[in-house]
Formats: C-alpha cells, sequence, structure tokens
C-alpha cells in the first residue's frame, strides 16, 4: 500500500501538534515538508508562515544560525502583503533569534518595532509576551529602568495577571512612585 503524501497545510499542522508535544527533530521535518510544498505551490504567504514556524523550531534546538536562515525577511512578505500582525510576529522571532546570536542591540530594535505594530493591531497578548522577552534581554544588558517600563507596559497588556504578575505589577508600581522615569 502506497502513502499518500500529505498536503503542505497538513505537514504544517502535524508540525505544530509535534511542537508542541517538544517533539522538535519531527516538527522540524514536518515544516520542511511544508516548506516544500508551499514552495511548489508558490504560496509565499504561508512559505514566510512556516519559515517563522520552523525558526522557533530551530531555537528550540540550539541552532540559531540555522534559525536566522529561515526566518530573515519574512517580516517583508508580511509587509507587502498589508499583515501587520502576522509581520510583527515575524519581527518578534527575527528578535528572539537576534538575542540568541548575541546581536542584542539588533534585538532590542526588533521588539520594538514588533511591539508598536502589535499595539496598532491589538494584539494585546502577543504584544505582552515581546515586551515581556524585551524586558528580560534589558536587565540582561543592564538597563533596568527600560526593563522596568518594558514589563509594567507588559502587564498592562495582559488581560490576566497569574499571582506572580500580580505581585511584580504592584511591585513595579511601588518603584515608579519612589524613582518616575
Amino acid at each position: 500500500m502506497e502513502n499518500t503524501p500529505l498536503s503542505p497545510q497538513q505537514e504544517a499542522q502535524n508540525g505544530l501538534t509535534h511542537f508542541k508535544a517538544g517533539d522538535f527533530n519531527t516538527a522540524k521535518d514536518d515544516f520542511l515538508r511544508a516548506i516544500d510544498g508551499y514552495n511548489s505551490m508558490g504560496d509565499k504567504l504561508s512559505l514566510a508562515e512556516i519559515n517563522n514556524n520552523l525558526s522557533t523550531v530551530y531555537l528550540k534546538l540550539g541552532d540559531a544560525p540555522s534559525a536566522w536562515k529561515v526566518v530573515v525577511d519574512t517580516d517583508i512578505v508580511f509587509e507587502n502583503a498589508g499583515d501587520t500582525r502576522r509581520q510583527a510576529l515575524a519581527l518578534g522571532n527575527q528578535a528572539a533569534v537576534l538575542e540568541a546570536l548575541g546581536k542584542s542591540a539588533q534585538a532590542v530594535e526588533k521588539y520594538e518595532t514588533s511591539a508598536d505594530l502589535l499595539k496598532k493591531t491589538g494584539d494585546r497578548d502577543n504584544r505582552a509576551a515581546v515586551l515581556q522577552a524585551l524586558s528580560q534581554l534589558q536587565l540582561r544588558m543592564g538597563r533596568q529602568l527600560e526593563a522596568i517600563t518594558s514589563m509594567q507596559i507588559a502587564l498592562d497588556n495582559k488581560p490576566k495577571l497569574s499571582l506572580r504578575e500580580r505581585v511584580l505589577n504592584k511591585l513595579l508600581g511601588i518603584s515608579s512612585r519612589i524613582f518616575p522615569h
């Protein structure tokens, strides 16, 4: 019995399923097959989307150079299509890769642009995640005041805070009254 090849959409869905299960090598293989399919179809938007997913897999596998190769310029594909939300998410993925590559200043720029675009689209959840990543990077860079500001904005964008986040938000509120910026 011959196996029928899966569609790129099915391969992509399998990749997401394997990614969520923590099976990153299988997810990578699924995404690569989806990329082949989308390439042959000429579907640039789906191809850019899968490349963003694949970059996240490569980061999980500790391969930042490969992650950069597949995610670079995906934001431009979405920008040209007028898809601001996915453009912003692509910039966030690029920032994470740049951070993994040790290019902190470039990562900060990408995170900031991503957060600004997500604000325009009203995507508060993803904006909060990007700002939290930005805050953590700023903290590692010794930019504490910027990190505090980024984290405050991130927490303000989250519709529901965990206990830890509520305590952090309270502490940040106290610190901003003591040290206004």
